[in-house]
């Protein structure tokens, strides 16, 4: 169902959350902005989207090391407060988001951080694969913005489906945990070795 923008617009000014959530959720509930702000907020989205901007102090360094001792992964997790940073459920959060980078080894912590030339580089490797394969310029122009969105949903930390349950990304994972805390809680950096690898 194709949602107005006037409706996105204002379910974001109504909860806060991110103009692609408001969207999934009027998608979800035939429009109905009632039901999409309860849709969020069962989601945790509407009150994670109230915290994101809250500074984020405390916090921890989360290591895992894979099972064959060749893989390891350190993960900057930050919060509010050392009251939830030492939290045992906030640590089980670092270890899945560590055992996250360690299987599927993004490039990126998010779309952000991405810079500008690798994307470019990206783009310029998508469009030659599309030429190579007899697509006209019209056509790729219609099909390079799907494959961008495919690159960073594998590339980026925060959009990767979680390898626990693919139904959700890393970044409703945080959401979710945003929720249960009643605090904004930030990845900030990882980092991800692997023996033999750069």
């Amino acid at each position: 169902m194709a949602v107005s923008t006037d409706l996105i617009r204002e379910l974001r000014e109504r909860t806060s959350a991110g103009m692609m959530d408001c969207k999934k959720a009027l998608e979800e509930n035939n429009a109905d902005i009632e039901k999409a702000i309860t849709w969020l907020r069962e989601k945790g989205i509407a009150k994670a989207a109230k915290k994101a901007g809250r500074e984020t102090k405390e916090g921890r360094v989360v290591s895992y090391i894979h099972g064959n001792g060749k893989i390891g992964v350190l993960v900057e997790l930050n919060s509010e407060t050392d009251f939830v940073s030492k939290n045992e459920d906030f640590e089980i959060l670092g270890k899945e988001i560590c055992m996250q980078i360690a299987a599927m080894n993004p490039l990126y912590l998010n779309e952000e951080s991405i810079p500008a030339e690798d994307l470019e580089k990206e783009k310029g490797i998508m469009r030659a694969q599309l030429e190579a394969e007899g697509k006209k310029a019209e056509q790729i122009e219609k099909i390079l913005p799907g494959k961008i969105k495919k690159y960073i949903s594998e590339a980026c930390l925060v959009n990767q489906a979680f390898f626990k349950d693919d139904s959700k990304t890393i970044d409703d994972l945080v959401k979710e945990a945003i929720s249960k805390f009643g605090e904004n809680i930030l990845i900030a950096r990882f980092v991800r070795f692997q023996v033999g690898g750069l």
